[in-house]
């Protein structure tokens, strides 16, 4: 059982409803919510698959419970005319305790304690807001309306015709309810989302090497500096609340800025004393009042703490668009990244989150050409002038770089860039929707909601791009350790996955497998694991654990999945397998896990082993696609076939009672039915085809 899917894996659907109906049986048989409701639980499931940025189905925390109780069921969940209300909170609460009784829920998301507490918060309002029209979606508004007036929509043609009289006006309907829908659909946007690029895990050295780091930074001494130079008891400003030109002389002098003091009029003309002003005010650092300035009392221990100054001036930066790159007022704009700024910045910094190769300035700089080209439909003006344009936003976006070097957040350096650059070279002009290849994610995200441009010269300007990386060397670009670390806090809040080595090391086995499987490449995972068994008490002890949870996974793939990255994670990964293959429980998973690894003959298979790996086989075919795609898969062989192999897994010793059971009843039931099916359909089409024959041999 995978718990992350691609947005558009057709398997995500067969998977939930197959997650679904195990829990409302688990719930039933446990008392553990016995109204619990499939199909409310396979709508929760389908919003953290589609209604969020991550689709991690495991990982639920507080927000997550009231995006799913009070926005996500009201939209999406259709209650018609007569029906009872689905207990939306109780089936909530059914799937979070079965995740967490069967290890699979993510142990990054809250504990079970703090979810069962935000659904009990949220459950008071989940009526009042499924009863809410307001509240509901435009798709089930239009169901509810329909069926209102005795539409049955279950019934296309019937609808059609409800949908051709709702378009003449015939139709009556709570006209103030779909506006505010359709006016809230607008602003908040549709319940589906937009599923973020995942990121790779990423290493960083303990807080207080991090804290050392961000006190060595000038940038940091600088706006502790200002706020100091404020005080409690302020300064005089100028009538355009600026420092006065005799303070911000001394300001030049004390903080050691670097502005050029000579034949300076006004503190306008001294760019770095401006910015440090607007940096500390946008990081509340220092505020405005009547004409002075005064030193914030409640960011003293902000100030005292150089990792959380360092901090709260990166999140301030973001919102210094006017000081850097609008002119001396801070308005006009100086080139086209002024009006794109809080678009592109996050995506670059997001693009350089976790690249294992520093990011060459030509590859950058084209990436954010793009989305110039998409934004301003540069394509209308003469080349000379589009190049202008862009040396402007290149001039820029420089001097975002080089103060995000000062803040300590980047590192720039010469070299060649690496050859998967050249391989992701952009050499094909966009065509339609389509985005070029290669494109850095972030920016690929943004550019996917812009309207394609045609731009015959884009292969010439990749051609260019490919020789300018491969002839010598460039400007390099990574992200520090101050700088992940802040990327990553900023990933996370916006509900982002974003590992880090390290994060797992109290987690549970389970959950450990769980992400190392979904999240990590080989060589993190190696590296999680090894600090999650330094953290127990013994390497064996730890080990022990780890089988343990695969021994006890109730789903056949996951088990598989869990067993083969841990093989992987371990350097006597493939020792271990061949050891578990007299393990009376694991056998099954480590033999299949063999076989897929190519590290296993079936020559080399006792006859017990070969009839535990045929009913793995179909044991796995059940998890994942449920009883009809194991139905159609073994009569594709023939009926004969079909028994003689269920028939091999039902006298295995395979340790699965219960999905032996259910392939007991498959060949009882449903696989006689389906083979007496296809019989008669052949039959049928066998006389169809002889009396086509005989026809056309009389016409002869």
């Amino acid at each position: 059982m995978r718990m992350l899917f691609e947005p558009e894996d057709e398997e995500f659907d067969a998977a939930a409803e197959m997650l679904a109906s195990r829990v409302e049986e688990w719930a039933r048989e446990h008392g553990e919510g016995a109204d619990a409701d499939a199909f409310v639980v396979q709508s929760a499931l389908d919003y953290r698959h589609r209604g969020t940025v991550d689709g991690r189905l495991g990982l639920w925390r507080a927000a997550h419970v009231e995006g799913v109780l009070l926005d996500w069921l009201p939209r999406t969940l259709t209650v018609l005319p007569g029906q009872p209300l689905p207990d939306g909170p109780g089936s909530l609460l059914a799937l979070l305790r079965y995740f967490d009784a069967f290890g699979l829920a993510d142990p990054r998301g809250d504990g079970l304690t703090a979810l069962e507490s935000a659904v009990s918060s949220a459950s008071g309002e989940f009526g009042a807001r499924m009863a809410d029209r307001t509240r509901w979606g435009p798709a089930k508004f239009w169901a509810v309306t329909a069926a209102e007036q005795g539409v049955d929509i279950m019934n296309q043609a019937a609808m059609a015709r409800f949908a051709e009289r709702a378009r003449r006006g015939e139709v009556p309907y709570d006209r103030e309810a779909l506006d505010a829908i359709m006016t809230r659909h607008m602003t908040a946007g549709p319940a589906q989302g937009e599923r973020a690029e995942p990121q790779l895990p990423v290493t960083l050295p303990e807080e207080d090497v991090l804290r050392e780091r961000a006190a060595a930074v000038p940038l940091i001494g600088q706006l502790a500096g200002l706020a100091g130079w404020a005080g409690s008891e302020g300064r005089d400003l100028t009538k355009t609340d600026r420092p006065r030109l005799a303070d911000a002389r001394d300001l030049v002098r004390v903080l050691d800025t670097g502005d050029p003091v000579e034949q300076v009029r006004t503190s306008a003309e001294l760019p770095r004393v401006n910015l440090l002003f607007a940096w500390a005010k946008q990081a509340r650092l220092i505020r405005v009042a009547k004409g002075r300035v005064y030193a914030v009392a409640k960011a003293r221990p902000v100030l005292a703490d150089p990792l959380a100054l360092w901090e709260r001036a990166f999140e301030a930066f973001f919102e210094l668009r006017g000081p850097l790159l609008g002119g001396p007022d801070g308005y006009d704009a100086t080139s086209m990244l002024f009006d794109v700024y809080q678009d592109v910045l996050p995506d670059i910094l997001n693009t350089l989150y976790s690249l294992p190769y520093p990011m060459p300035w030509p590859r950058l700089r084209d990436s954010v050409h793009l989305a110039y080209r998409m934004s301003f439909t540069l394509g209308e003006a003469p080349e000379r002038e589009q190049r202008a344009w862009l040396l402007d936003a290149d001039h820029d976006l420089r001097h975002v770089l080089d103060v995000l070097e000062r803040l300590g957040a980047i590192t720039r350096e010469q070299g060649m860039a690496d050859p998967v650059f050249l391989d992701t070279a952009l050499d094909e002009p966009p065509a339609g929707p389509q985005l070029p290849t290669g494109m850095p994610a972030e920016l690929a995200q943004l550019l996917g909601s812009l309207p394609a441009v045609p731009d015959p010269s884009a292969t010439a300007r990749a051609k260019e791009l490919r020789a300018e990386l491969a002839s010598s060397p460039v400007e390099l670009i990574r992200l520090t350790d101050l700088g992940t670390r802040a990327v990553r806090r900023r990933l996370i809040a916006q509900g982002r996955s974003a590992p880090l080595v390290g994060e797992l090391t109290h987690a549970p086995a389970a959950g450990l497998l769980g992400v190392l499987a979904q999240e990590y490449d080989p060589e993190h995972a190696e590296a999680e694991l090894a600090a999650w068994t330094a953290a127990h008490d013994s390497p064996g002890h730890a080990r022990r654990l780890l089988l343990e949870a695969v021994r006890t996974t109730p789903f056949r793939t996951r088990a598989a999945a869990l067993l083969d990255t841990l093989a992987t994670a371990l350097p006597d990964g493939t020792e271990l397998l061949r050891s578990l293959r007299g393990d009376p429980d694991l056998a099954p998973t480590a033999l299949t896990v063999l076989s897929q690894r190519g590290a296993l003959d079936h020559e080399d298979l006792t006859d017990t082993e070969a009839a535990l790996m045929v009913a793995e086989s179909l044991l796995q075919l059940l998890d994942l696609g449920g009883e009809q795609a194991l139905l159609e898969a073994l009569l594709v062989q023939g009926r004969a076939e079909a028994e003689t192999a269920i028939g091999a897994a039902l006298a295995s010793a395979h340790p699965d009672r219960a999905g032996l059971e259910a392939l007991r009843h498959l060949a009882d039931g449903p696989l006689r039915a389906k083979a007496a099916q296809l019989v008669r359909q052949n039959a049928t089409g066998t006389r169809a085809r002889r009396s086509t024959t005989k026809k056309r041999k009389r016409r002869r």
